[in-house]
């Protein structure tokens, strides 16, 4: 497929990673974009202290790192430093395909789109774990016009966007990325991208165990419905980030 000038307007984008000990997979993503076709980007590492080599590795790959904390405060840190007027946020233990950013870029600009998710699968072969981010995609597919609902896992947000949200809400304690693309589609055109895919790492389903977790987040789902945003620890999803 033959790319013209006019797909990349914006020259840049702006990755935003937020990190907190992430050496065993900071690495991998950091890997995953380097092998990309698409060149024009930077790439921020919001570290919130890390006491093992993320800082290191993050030098080594050539990003800038700023100061970071929760992944709210991480994204919004990057958001200020970032050069680009598109912003990417996405998180450390994520690997995407070769051509993420030059296809994203692509439908995003050609869609017109402000704000926008990507499709998420898990890293693995676990049946379970298909099943649940394939019910995940259909309902973040079927919402998208009218409650737009996306995973940290892929943002793409153009920065006038986040400046008017103020960002992302640093007192939401779980989902604030979904409350971040629910906000910013009341200003922008929000859609989710058919044509790239982010695969998350489960090692939290693994941790926790994946029926714990699932129902944890299908509760929080119909929490955030009935009730508004997450600001108490009520379900128990406490991350191991430093503030």
């Amino acid at each position: 497929m033959i790319y013209k000038e006019d797909d990349y307007p914006e020259k840049m984008i702006s990755i935003i990673i937020p990190a907190w000990n992430e050496e065993k997979y900071l690495p991998k993503l950091l890997d995953c974009i380097k092998k990309q076709p698409y060149k024009d980007y930077e790439i921020i590492v919001a570290d919130a202290s890390s006491t093992d080599r993320t800082r290191q590795i993050a030098k080594k790959y050539g990003c800038r790192i700023v100061k970071g904390g929760m992944p709210a405060v991480g994204r919004n840190n990057g958001a200020k430093a970032a050069k680009s007027d598109v912003l990417l946020f996405i998180d450390a233990d994520v690997q995407i395909g070769k051509s993420f950013l030059r296809n994203a870029l692509r439908e995003f600009n050609k869609k017109k789109l402000d704000v926008a998710g990507c499709l998420v699968y898990p890293i693995g072969k676990n049946i379970a774990d298909k099943v649940f981010f394939s019910i995940f995609n259909l309902w973040t597919i079927a919402t998208q016009l009218f409650y737009p609902n996306a995973s940290g896992g892929g943002i793409f947000c153009r920065k006038w966007v986040h400046n008017k949200v103020n960002g992302f809400d640093q007192k939401i304690m779980l989902s604030e990325d979904m409350d971040y693309v629910r906000r910013c589609g009341k200003y922008g055109k929000f859609r989710i991208l058919k044509s790239v895919q982010a695969y998350v790492a489960m090692r939290r389903f693994e941790k926790e165990g994946r029926f714990k977790v699932g129902f944890k987040l299908l509760l929080s789902s119909l929490y955030r419905l009935l009730f508004g945003e997450i600001k108490s620890d009520v379900f128990n999803y406490k991350l191991k980030y430093r503030k």
